[in-house]
């Protein structure tokens, strides 16, 4: 499968580039700035999503598309909601049925109408990403398109470490173990999203994930 990733620089990009490559994938990343991807076995197309109105040319190929989009960078988090309509629009229309969406965790429920975000220890650091990864999910959840669409929430807790291959999956609940913890390793949270990929499970719907 040849698979778009964009924000394919970043953090979390990174692995999931590195995931889809071990899984034997073809990979374009997309990126803002071509040299911050030093990897030689995917092709780079370079796209500005808080310039870019039409996909066509940097999807040209493309089977199915990952998006990682945060805005922190930019300082732009209107970016996130406006690529989820984008997306939403111009995907089908390109012949490309399946996106996968890098989620945040503020949006999960610790309980019934109460999320993650909302609670006053939530960092205030990533309030402005998370409620623009709250508005993004409103925005595929109140949309019409067809398209195959995943919303990936990550643990509350997502940090690095090895893969153990090994995750659940829930729904809008914040996923806790025993102990009350949410936590995924960034490389567990790639190799759920790359399953989910190539399984073409939970679509049009947002899951979280956690051990």
């Amino acid at each position: 499968m040849k698979v778009a990733v964009f924000g394919a620089s970043g953090w979390i990009g990174q692995h999931l580039v590195e995931e889809a490559k071990a899984r034997g994938h073809q990979v374009v990343a997309i990126v803002r700035d071509p040299a911050k991807v030093t990897r030689q076995d995917v092709e780079v197309r370079q796209c500005d999503l808080q310039q870019e109105t039409d996909l066509s040319s940097v999807l040209e190929g493309v089977d199915a598309v990952i998006a990682s989009i945060g805005g922190r960078n930019t300082g732009n988090h209107n970016v996130v909601a406006q690529t989820a309509q984008l997306m939403l629009a111009q995907l089908p229309r390109l012949g490309i049925n399946r996106l996968l969406w890098v989620g945040g965790a503020g949006s999960l429920e610790v309980s019934s109408g109460v999320s993650l975000l909302s609670l006053p220890e939530f960092p205030e650091e990533y309030k402005a990403e998370a409620q623009a990864q709250s508005e993004a999910l409103d925005v595929f959840r109140n949309s019409p398109s067809t398209l195959n669409w995943t919303f990936v929430s990550p643990a509350a807790e997502i940090f690095p470490g090895g893969k153990q291959a090994a995750y659940r999956v829930g729904g809008d609940q914040l996923l806790v173990d025993e102990e009350q913890n949410s936590r995924i390793s960034v490389s567990d949270y790639a190799v759920a999203m790359i399953d989910m990929l190539e399984t073409e499970s939970f679509t049009q719907q947002r899951v979280g994930i956690a051990y």
